[in-house]
């Protein structure tokens, strides 16, 4: 019983590492296609693309609405406290400062 048992746990073992194995095969081949959109011209477009464009593509932030600089500010500390961006906090304005201006309610109509 203690034999079979031992066996059981053995054959569960190599099962789970073939089907590892597979996995990060499957993994090593998806590759995603190359990033095409670039953020908008202007001040602070290299902040916005240096931290952005960790997590998301710019199309990302080109489809949000005309969000006000509160909304602005609050999506950008979300995504530093909550997410983990790596956004020191003496960018943070100079990033919702780009953001508003480029894609939201001061954007020049």
């Amino acid at each position: 019983m203690e034999e079979t048992s031992r066996l059981r746990g053995i054959c569960l073992s190599g099962t789970l590492l073939l089907v590892a194995s597979l996995l990060l095969q499957a993994a090593e081949r998806f590759s995603l296609p190359p990033e095409t959109a670039g953020f908008k011209a202007g001040p602070g477009v290299e902040l916005a693309t240096s931290q952005c464009l960790l997590c998301h593509s710019a199309d990302y932030v080109s489809t949000q609405p005309r969000l006000s600089r509160a909304a602005w500010k609050a999506s950008v500390l979300k995504m530093k406290d909550k997410y983990g961006a790596p956004l020191p906090d003496e960018k943070v304005d100079a990033l919702v400062d780009y953001l508003v201006k480029t894609y939201g309610a001061e954007m020049p109509k």
